[in-house]
């Protein structure tokens, strides 16, 4: 097998690793080589088991995503064959030219992002898919809601019209029968394309902010709007301190007038000696205090404070609240008055179907419902919080502290700061909460695919899923592949059987037989090194 010059090339500039080169040797066509390249160097997983995987791809089920984006009536159209199982289910068939799917699916990207750019943004980024947390270290220029249309408006209230008489036909009824639930689906779908309204953004702030273009896990484009490069950033006008230390403690500015003060600093020694913690007199006005003073006085305010923080429930709430959500959605710099805080756990490894999962599309509308309603500046976020009402100031909570939720199995290094006890604690614990949870991972919308789990493993492995989950016979139906080909079937076989690898299991749940708790990193460290 040979590799492509201009692959090679890349490698000698530093474009990619020898691993990553050394991946594309498995298949002699140059032309698939440098598309499955251009595809991997704009996402974020480039690692070599993905390459090996796009270029041994022989076939693409109909319900994949980018068969959806595409649809099949245009790859038929650019030559691509279909391949149909006359005897079984299959879900539309089998794209059996994966070069041409992809071709077709970058080329819709990438018309996308010319229509997104000419809207008037700085930059657009295009790919596959990005990262989860892609987005978290830019800013957001703020849009504005675009009103209905009197058209949109009459639509809106016939389809809530329609749903309410629905409802009413067969609120008695134990289901609604199969054509009505479908009709329901529909109208709700509608409904909410109606009411999750775009976005107007000024134009001024267009033209210094982007957007992402990429492919949503259900076959529909998705667009995300309004980023800011920090070095896009306007300069914020730096502020004066004229009033020197006072204000840094809230104190009120030393006015130059006469005060009373006793003069009692903190002295060691005789009693007629001038401590440097004792303010001296001075003829031209008041100096700011000494440090130490200054500590001595903001640590007894800081006990009170303590104290009387701690005989007030719904301001200490409050108080968490408003630190949370500065600390999750502005990133304030600074020490805090109260220092609790959420450190997001980033997720930089992870499957390419992740970014578009059930959970991950989930977060984000939780994410933008509060962005959207959350007040503008400090006092005003403060009030806004202690108007809650309880339901809400919980909800809000649970939010923020999602965040710092760490399920994340990791191997330490042998004199590294965190021990590989800890993590294998840290693991019981998640265990223990996603089992409080009663967490399915069926529900949450994983199956195992050959990118994700199936393609990565032995073949061992592969077999065991497909035994536990469709019985012995199936299981010897495909002892005889090669692993790619025996990959590809383990996931059509294993498809909507709500096999779950032990990693990903719940204890207690009742669909799920007995499992013993992953304690330690032994089984995980087998399946990465697989």
């Amino acid at each position: 097998m040979t590799v492509s010059d201009k692959l090679l090339d890349i490698y000698e500039q530093d474009g990619m690793k020898l691993e990553q080169l050394m991946a594309f040797s498995i298949s002699d066509d140059h032309a698939r080589q440098e598309q499955v390249w251009e595809i991997v160097s704009q996402s974020h997983n480039r690692e070599p088991y993905v390459i090996r995987r796009m270029l041994t791809e022989k076939t693409v089920r109909a319900s994949d995503a980018r068969a959806r984006f595409v649809g099949l009536e245009a790859y038929i159209v650019a030559g691509g064959p279909i391949m149909r199982d006359l005897f079984e289910a299959d879900d539309g068939g089998w794209l059996q030219d994966p070069a041409i799917l992809d071709r077709l699916v970058m080329e819709k990207l990438h018309a996308a992002a010319e229509d997104i750019r000419a809207e008037g943004w700085k930059w657009v980024e295009t790919a596959l898919s990005f990262p989860w947390g892609h987005t978290r270290q830019f800013a957001e220029i703020d849009g504005t809601e675009m009103p209905l249309s009197d058209e949109e408006t009459a639509r809106l209230a016939a389809l809530r019209a329609e749903q309410e008489s629905i409802e009413a036909e067969y609120a008695q009824a134990d289901e609604y029968p199969d054509e009505v639930d479908a009709r329901l689906g529909e109208i709700e779908q509608a409904i909410l394309a109606l009411e999750e309204r775009p976005l107007a953004f000024d134009p001024a702030d267009m033209a210094r902010a982007g957007a992402f273009v990429s492919l949503a896990s259900d076959g529909t484009l998705q667009l995300e709007r309004g980023f800011v490069l920090p070095e896009d950033m306007p300069a914020e006008p730096e502020e004066t301190d004229d009033a020197g230390n006072a204000d840094q403690y809230n104190c009120p500015a030393y006015d130059g007038q006469e005060h009373d003060s006793a003069g009692d600093g903190y002295q060691e020694g005789k009693s007629d000696s001038i401590s440097p913690d004792v303010e001296p007199e001075e003829e031209d006005g008041i100096k700011p205090l000494p440090d130490r003073l200054l500590t001595e006085l903001t640590a007894w305010r800081t006990l009170a404070l303590r104290d009387a923080f701690a005989s007030n429930p719904h301001i200490a709430l409050t108080e968490l609240l408003h630190t949370l959500v500065r600390d999750v959605y502005w990133q304030t710099p600074g020490a805090d008055c109260l220092e609790a805080y959420v450190r997001e756990i980033p997720l930089p490894v992870h499957s390419s179907d992740m970014p578009g999962s059930l959970p991950a599309h989930a977060l984000r509308q939780r994410n933008d419902g509060w962005k959207h309603d959350l007040p503008d500046d400090e006092d005003a976020l403060w009030r806004w919080i202690a108007g809650l009402d309880d339901t809400s100031r919980m909800a809000l909570l649970a939010h923020c502290l999602s965040f710092g939720i760490n399920a994340l199995y990791e191997r330490m290094p042998a004199y590294g700061a965190v021990s590989q006890r800890s993590v294998t604690e840290r693991l019981k614990r998640a265990n223990r909460l996603a089992s409080a949870l009663s967490l399915d991972l069926i529900e949450a919308g994983w199956q195992p695919t050959v990118e994700n789990y199936l393609g990565r493993v032995t073949k061992a492995r592969i077999l065991q899923a497909v035994r536990d989950a469709r019985g012995d016979e199936a299981a010897d139906r495909i002892v005889h592949m090669k692993k790619p080909d025996m990959a590809r079937e383990a996931e059509r076989l294993l498809d909507g059987s709500g096999w779950l690898p032990e990693a990903l299991r719940t204890v207690g749940l009742a669909d799920q037989a007995q499992v013993e708790t992953v304690t330690s990193g032994g089984d995980m460290e087998a399946i990465a090194a697989e």
